[in-house]
């Protein structure tokens, strides 16, 4: 069976111009999908990274007013230790009638404790299971949101890189479907247009595994 390179000078070199033209429109038609695709690829990581940071100014925020809670019931406690210290039932009384609601339970449970007799109680409420605050678990649910929506970011500029070295691959099939109309020896001038397929063929079956990113 003849193949391309033993074939007639005149009809090999009709086909291996054909198969260069469409190496040429393919890798024209590639070069333009994957640009977009990279640039609405970089614009999806755009979006996720304000999401992201969107999401740790608000985990800041509920850290911030954790911190600030936590240091209400602290000062809360101190006083009231004092006043308990000194006997001033009365004052105690006053302090622990303002306790907020999310430290009075571990308060609670620390006096059923009875800490002043008791050598095994927990030091203080605070260090109790009891002793929560929403403001922190909030902030802690909002910072994994932020690493959920990080990764994102890193997946979206993951996807548009490898848009970008699709354009590469292409300009490689162009590389070599032009060269091989610059050369005049048949088995070469077919060496490189098969080259081009290889390559074009590859980059279409690899993008293929790509997901798409469309807006009208």
């Amino acid at each position: 069976m003849a193949t391309p390179a033993d074939a007639p000078p005149h009809a090999g070199r009709n086909w291996q111009e054909v198969i260069v033209t469409v190496l040429l429109v393919m890798a024209a038609l590639g070069t333009s999908w994957s640009s977009y695709q990279a640039t609405r690829w970089n614009g999806e990581q755009a979006k996720a990274a304000s999401r992201t940071n969107a999401i740790r100014i608000d985990a800041a925020r509920a850290q911030g007013q954790s911190q600030a809670q936590t240091q209400v019931d602290v000062a809360t406690f101190i006083a009231w230790a004092d006043a308990d210290r000194r006997s001033d039932q009365q004052l105690a009384d006053f302090y622990v009638d303002r306790f907020r609601d999310e430290f009075r339970p571990a308060f609670d449970a620390w006096i059923a404790t009875h800490p002043f007799t008791n050598p095994k109680a927990a030091p203080t409420p605070f260090a109790l299971p009891t002793y929560q605050i929403a403001s922190k678990q909030e902030a802690a649910r909002l910072d994994a949101d932020a690493e959920v929506s990080a990764a994102e970011v890193r997946l979206d500029l993951q996807r548009s890189s490898n848009y970008v070295l699709t354009v590469v691959l292409y300009a490689v099939v162009l590389f070599f479907a032009g060269v091989s109309t610059r050369i005049g020896t048949p088995r070469l001038r077919w060496i490189l247009t098969l080259a081009g397929c290889l390559v074009l063929i590859s980059a279409l079956i690899w993008i293929a595994t790509f997901p798409v990113s469309l807006q009208v």
